[in-house]
């Protein structure tokens, strides 16, 4: 039997979808003149608090579809490590957000996932990990809405001082 003869597999949408999304958050438009590319992310960065919630949001959902997928839960973790960088890195003004542009927490899961089922063998059923993982991502995302609570309380105190003295 030769190579040609051998039955192509469809396309799998869920992964067109990640990589689709992923492309759109990270990868979607370029800088004219160089090889730079930016996504909704990083615009989305721009905007303080919102743009970092919005980002982290979108990833949660990335996330729920790669653990439906069947990502290990030690994947999952390595996943919401990326997101966590990023949403870390994110809040912090200027430089956060050019580390948006940079990172691409995104494209690096989607990245992982496609190489993880590159051996074609049978992965492990993940649904039971999820729950853990959803509450974690919980109380991290209430983390990071503290943090940034707690950051512009101190440019907002800073700012003022600034100014009346």
């Amino acid at each position: 039997m030769e190579t040609n003869d051998i039955p192509k597999t469809p396309a799998d949408p869920e992964m067109a979808r990640l990589e689709a999304l992923s492309k759109l958050l990270d990868n979607q438009f370029r800088i004219p003149g160089t090889n730079m590319r930016f996504g909704l992310d990083g615009l989305m960065g721009l905007v303080p608090y919102l743009g970092d919630m919005s980002g982290f949001v979108v990833s949660g959902f990335l996330m729920r579809t790669m653990a439906k997928k069947g990502a290990s839960p030690w994947m999952m973790l390595r996943m919401m490590f990326n997101y966590i960088i990023d949403a870390v890195f994110g809040v912090v003004p200027i430089v956060g957000d050019l580390f948006d542009f940079g990172f691409k927490a995104n494209r690096r899961n989607v990245e992982m996932l496609k190489a993880y089922y590159a051996d074609g063998s049978i992965k492990p059923n993940a649904k039971r990990s999820v729950a853990f993982l959803g509450l974690l991502f919980l109380v991290l995302f209430g983390a990071l809405i503290w943090a940034i609570w707690k950051l512009a309380a101190l440019l907002l105190a800073w700012v003022y001082a600034g100014f009346s003295g």
